[in-house]
């Protein structure tokens, strides 16, 4: 098994320096964490892991250097560069990706722009990354493909390889619906279909799966269940992994000498001062300017600290290029500048600013020396520096000051959590931290050490990879059922070698796809065109087993050599026959349950009421789905009171509940349409769990199809309405019946 990582970044960079490359590490929490993991896997002897790490390496290379920079990381990180000229990163990273993506995923709408030209690179760099991939992926290659950079990228890599193990993972947050519809829709449907080419999506907290899987619902309309989303012939499973740190190398790099001397030598600069501590890459979403302020407000506020208090603020460059984040260094500046001058002295410097980013060697040190740690994002994925901190405190004292709209907050809860919009808040929580005992900042510590250690970044990973191999074991076990290649032939050369058939076709949902209003879902000339074919045939009986009114099945087949059911087996029609009754039933109870379901019609707008000869179907499919589920259980929890001392049954399918006579149903119908006879073939296939009483009531020697992937008393899957089509099409040109072979009538059940 080898492990394929896909990412903007590599976990090195390269700069151009007097014409020849220079080489660093990456930083960053995503290159970091996967780093430390792949470093892991590659000495773990007893389970070693091979990997591949695919990636743009930072920098616009000269052809003429690409040769080198791609020997240097195979060579040391084994990494596959790809190369990417300049006006296209303009366009990609600083156009779509950090103008568009960034501020609208972290709720800045303001700020985002919505550019055609950047829309249209940040679609090509995906293709020159699937490009890439094409070249190196190996058939037994597990792909996991990072960050919003690459949404579209699981989809192109679905297409070009359909049963590969494809996982994905955000890495910062997945907006509200309200906010992700403000993207086109072209560019938000084109997003959504991307990602869910993965075969397992992961998202660091519940809020952003939730989030995600409501923007599927809306944008897609595919409904999960427990967090699968049923594609066709496939399940996209979406779940929630909070990434941690690689918290033992910061806790082993807290307790050397090194560290205990440069602590050492900072306590004597900051002799008899409190220490208050933040390090952020400039980023509005940081919440730099809020922190400063809420610092003013707490010297304000508490005159006693002056002289005994210091805050250092680091912050890194970030983003140079961007005009948000000039303006941004400028305001922070300015910000730093009055505070030192209105609360400052020759004998005290309140505030401690640096503009430059921080070594590993470097931020431990002042991890370990700060009484308080100010993390305070207005918005963010996750946050790692929290657990940073909380890992490079041996003696577990210290206090964490955290933002409750960062990621980590939800697994951080003994931290001092704050509104980071609230100044209030800063100063309260400041003046809390810095009078903490020891003994509570302890308590405090112990507990995020203990879950920190436990769910660090190998965990993190190693359950990642493992819920991606264990949607393959899922899949594989749904494949062996998949109604194609072989088994497919097989059941054509079995259908071939017989004299009478039976076939029972659902129609909504097998024979055409779902319409908004179940008037626009009418037969196409094609379909009509196959379906006579196969009822022509003198030796099949082809059947439309439908939960559709008699009068549209009359009005659409009517004329065709085929057989009729309507309303899930109320009336039965044989073919070149009259229609009838499956049994004595009355109508009398539509006029006492109509009013009801009229009254739903009315409180849920797009809804509408169908009414059948025998049954009422109350449709929600054109309704908002969130309101529609609420609606809907609500009509559900009336009827089944309502309806308890009348003979009807309360049916809820596919965005439609309906009420209709009870001991009626598709399995029925089957049952009295065989009961006199003995068929050679007989073929079901329906799409929901009303053919699920077509399926149990067929015989043992049957072949029943459902179409999508679903728990099912079916023995194949077929993907949808086109790939029932093309079976049918496939059976309708058979050639006429040759001797049947020894198997032509196995049992078909089992698959």
């Amino acid at each position: 098994m080898r492990l394929v990582i896909a990412s903007n970044r590599l976990p090195f960079t390269v700069s151009i320096k007097d014409g020849r490359p220079q080489f660093a590490h990456s930083a960053g929490g995503l290159t970091t964490g996967l780093w430390s993991y792949l470093h892991r896997c590659r000495a773990d002897v007893a389970d070693r892991v091979d990997f591949l790490w695919v990636g743009w390496p930072g920098a616009n290379i000269a052809p003429d250097q690409q040769a080198a920079v791609q020997e240097f990381g195979q060579t040391h990180f084994n990494a596959f560069s790809v190369f990417l000229p300049e006006e296209s990163m303009d366009r990609f990273y600083l156009g779509f990706c950090n103008r568009t993506l960034w501020p609208l995923f972290h709720y800045f709408t303001t700020l985002a722009q919505f550019e055609e030209e950047h829309w249209a690179e940040y679609q090509r760099v995906n293709h020159v990354f699937a490009n890439a991939l094409a070249q190196v992926l190996q058939p037994e290659d597990i792909l996991w493909i990072h960050d919003y950079h690459l949404l579209l990228l699981p989809r192109l890599m679905r297409e070009r390889f359909p049963h590969a193990p494809i996982g994905f993972f955000l890495h910062i947050r997945f907006p509200s619906y309200e906010v992700f519809r403000m993207l086109p829709r072209p560019w938000r449907a084109e997003i959504i279909e991307g990602m869910l080419g993965s075969s397992l999506i992961g998202f660091h907290t519940h809020d952003y799966t939730r989030d995600f899987l409501t923007s599927v619902l809306r944008t897609a309309g595919y409904e999960h269940h427990l967090g699968d989303l049923t594609l066709g012939d496939r399940v996209a499973k979406v779940d929630t992994f909070p990434m941690g740190i690689d918290f033992a190398h910061f806790a082993q790099t807290a307790a050397t000498a090194e560290t205990e001397a440069r602590v050492a030598e900072l306590r004597q600069k900051f002799q008899g001062q409190k220490i208050i501590f933040s390090v952020d890459r400039l980023d509005y979403t940081k919440g730099i300017l809020n922190r400063l302020h809420g610092y003013d407000l707490f010297l304000k506020r508490h005159p006693e600290w002056h002289g005994k208090v210091v805050f250092i603020a680091s912050v890194a460059p970030s983003r140079i290029g961007v005009r948000s984040y000039q303006t941004m260094k400028q305001e922070v500046e300015e910000t730093v500048g009055r505070i030192v001058g209105a609360h400052g002295n020759v004998n005290w410097t309140p505030l401690i600013y640096q503009f430059r980013h921080l070594s590993f060697e470097e931020i431990v040190p002042f991890y370990r020396l700060c009484d308080v740690a100010l993390v305070t994002p207005l918005r963010d994925g996750m946050n790692l520096v929290a657990k940073e901190f909380i890992a490079s405190r041996p003696d577990q004292t210290g206090v964490l000051i955290l933002s409750e709209m960062a990621g980590a907050s939800k697994e951080m809860g003994e931290a001092l959590l704050i509104n980071p919009f609230h100044l209030d808040d800063f100063a309260r929580a400041l003046e809390q931290a810095l009078t903490m005992p020891v003994e509570e900042q302890v308590r405090r510590n112990q507990f995020l050490q203990d879950r920190l250690r436990r769910y660090d970044v190998n965990r993190w990973a190693d359950d990642f990879v493992q819920a991606l191999l264990a949607t393959q074991k899922i899949e594989a076990a749904r494949s062996a059922r998949l109604l194609t290649g072989k088994v497919a032939l097989a059941l054509i050369k079995r259908y071939r070698a017989t004299a009478s058939r039976v076939l029972f076709l659902d129609y909504d949902g097998t024979l055409v796809p779902f319409a908004s209003s179940p008037r626009l879902a009418r037969p196409d000339s094609e379909l009509l065109e196959l379906l006579s074919r196969l009822g022509a045939d003198p030796r099949n009986d082809a059947v439309i087993v439908s939960g559709r009114s008699r009068r549209d099945l009359e009005e659409w087949f009517g004329r065709l050599p085929l057989s009729l059911v309507a309303e899930h087996g109320v009336w039965l029609r044989p073919k070149g026959g009259a229609w009838r009754l499956f049994k004595n039933i009355t109508a009398e109870w539509k006029d006492r349950v109509r009013p009801i379901l009229q009254l739903y019609v009315d409180r849920l707008p797009g809804a509408l009421l169908e009414e059948k000869d025998f049954s009422l179907a109350w449709h929600h499919r054109r309704a908002d789905p969130d309101q529609a589920r609420v609606r809907a259980q609500e009509l559900l929890d009336n009827l089944a009171d309502y309806t308890r001392n009348i003979d009807v049954q309360v049916l809820e399918g596919r965005k439609v509940i309906e009420v209709r006579p009870s001991g009626i149903s598709k399995g029925t119908a089957v049952q009295e349409w065989l009961k006199d006879r003995a068929p050679d073939f007989i073929l079901g296939i329906g799409d929901d769990w009303t053919d699920e009483d077509l399926f149990r009531a067929l015989p043992p020697k049957a072949c029943s199809v459902r179409v999508g992937v679903a728990n099912t008393a079916a023995a194949y899957y077929l993907s949808g309405h086109t790939a029932v089509r093309r079976l049918l099409g496939e059976l309708s040109q058979a050639a006429a019946p040759d001797q049947p072979p020894e198997s032509a009538l196995a049992d078909c059940s089992s698959g």
